[in-house]
């Protein structure tokens, strides 16, 4: 048990360090989400626990080689949701993903972060 707490910890830590090189309004969106997230997730099931780490695990190398990339080029930071794989989330995820998706396509942007 105290293992896979260290795990997630050291998850959460790392995702948190990548979003730093993230713009800053992607940045504060991707915090509140996986703060929210991982804090929802905190009583899972063995099973649920599993299939979460992955996808975070997944979501952070991910994310790693896009930062890597963008020092190279243009940025892009995302991956393209295919239908195929709506069936593996529950309905108020595909809730949490419309949510995120409009938050993240507003023309005007929520945030307005400054760099000090």
């Amino acid at each position: 048990m105290a293992a896979h707490v260290s795990a997630v910890r050291a998850l959460y830590k790392r995702i948190l360090v990548l979003h730093r090189f993230l713009p800053l309004d992607l940045k504060a969106l991707g915090d509140q989400y996986v703060k929210d997230e991982f804090r929802r997730h905190r009583g899972a099931g063995p099973g649920e626990a599993g299939r979460f780490m992955e996808e975070w695990t997944n979501y952070r190398n991910t994310l790693q080689t896009q930062i890597l990339e963008a020092r190279l080029g243009p940025a892009r930071f995302g991956v393209d949701l295919t239908e195929d794989r709506l069936p593996d989330f529950q309905d108020q995820q595909i809730g949490q993903l419309y949510e995120l998706l409009l938050e993240a396509s507003k023309p005007n942007r929520q945030f307005d972060i400054q760099e000090d």
